[in-house]
């Protein structure tokens, strides 16, 4: 596997089939996908929640990117605008590409767009993410555990 790609690692990500690619230069993180028919609309072109699905992965990859060289460093979507400015046929190759615009110790605002193989911009974001406590990803016991 190539460094800096992560396939495979969730069940949205398989669900979907997208790839994230977090080992660029520049630390912007790229969320790639081959559009098929399973990603369409009942109109034939992508549906909105997998662009939005998409923008989401590369937003939230670029803020762990600002804390985390591996960009697995976990942050959560506090909210996210999506607009979209142009539909994408079966057969796109997309790519979803976050951009930190700014943001300090709690929370970073993060851009990005959506743009097909040939470099037309298909939708955009903008979201704000939080990086998740170390205390809070250890696993709680339940009292059946103790």
């Amino acid at each position: 596997m190539t460094v800096g790609l992560i396939a495979n690692e969730t069940g949205a990500q398989r669900l979907i089939g997208y790839t994230l690619d977090v080992g660029q230069p520049d630390k912007r993180a790229r969320c790639h996908l081959s559009l098929t028919d399973l990603h369409l609309n009942r109109h034939g072109v992508l549906h909105g929640g997998i662009a939005t699905a998409m923008l989401d992965n590369a937003l939230g990859a670029s803020a762990s990117l600002t804390v985390d060289p591996g960009g697995r460093a976990p942050f959560l979507t506090i909210s996210l605008n999506t607009q979209f400015v142009a539909p994408a046929a079966e057969g796109a190759e997309l790519t979803a590409t976050g951009r930190v615009a700014g943001g300090g110790r709690a929370l970073v605002f993060v851009e990005g767009e959506l743009r097909d193989a040939l470099g037309t911009l298909i939708a955009t974001a903008s979201g704000v993410f939080k990086r998740v406590p170390q205390d809070r990803l250890t696993p709680t016991k339940k009292k059946d555990d103790r």
